[in-house]
């Protein structure tokens, strides 16, 4: 009767212990479903990329992007945007750079004319869309300009805490040199 017992036991505990890792499989899952479909949607929103060519897959909070992109400046916006996202624990950018003979000319004129206003359109890309995506930040009613590296915040927002906040943010976000605080705080 105790060998019986026993048994009984064990296939309960090892029949416990495989739910578990079913459960947590089907959580992993889920989330990196949730953050698949977040990237895929930050990558959608942001104009100076075309989307259609940029593939994420997800395993265990690690995003990995494939495609095609027609720049340097695409390829790592694309990388900063995910990377910007709540639950991605790494990027792998396997994006591929492909460059027609206008793309090279035109990149060739940018870098002389203006490698500033493209980091600057990286800089403000990637802050609004942290504001957008942060849940304690009204990002809909905060703009975001940027120059030669120089971050101002404009618009509203509901507390001390939320200005302070959007402005850690933004002082957080690569290549930025400064943030320039004219939020209003306005009280609902």
């Amino acid at each position: 009767m105790k060998t019986f017992n026993k048994s009984i036991i064990a296939a309960l505990v090892l029949g416990t212990t495989a739910m578990s890792a079913q459960a947590n499989s089907w959580e992993n899952e889920s989330k990196d479903a949730w953050i698949d479909g977040k990237a895929e949607t930050v990558l959608l929103m942001n104009t100076n990329l075309n989307n259609f060519d940029i593939n994420t897959d997800v395993k265990n909070g690690k995003v990995v992007l494939t495609g095609k992109v027609d720049s340097e400046i695409e390829k790592e916006l694309a990388e900063e945007l995910v990377l910007s996202l709540d639950g991605v624990s790494d990027v792998e950018n396997s994006l591929t750079v492909v460059k027609n003979m206008d793309t090279k000319n035109t990149d060739k004129d940018m870098m002389d004319d203006g490698d500033n206003d493209l980091t600057d359109a990286k800089i403000t890309t990637v802050i609004t869309t942290r504001f957008l995506f942060d849940s304690e930040v009204g990002g809909t009613d905060i703009d975001v300009d940027t120059d030669n590296g120089i971050v101002t915040l404009n618009g509203s927002v509901e507390s001390e805490a939320e200005k302070q906040l959007a402005v850690k943010i933004a002082k957080n976000a690569e290549d930025v040199r400064d943030v320039v605080d004219k939020l209003s705080i306005v009280a609902e």
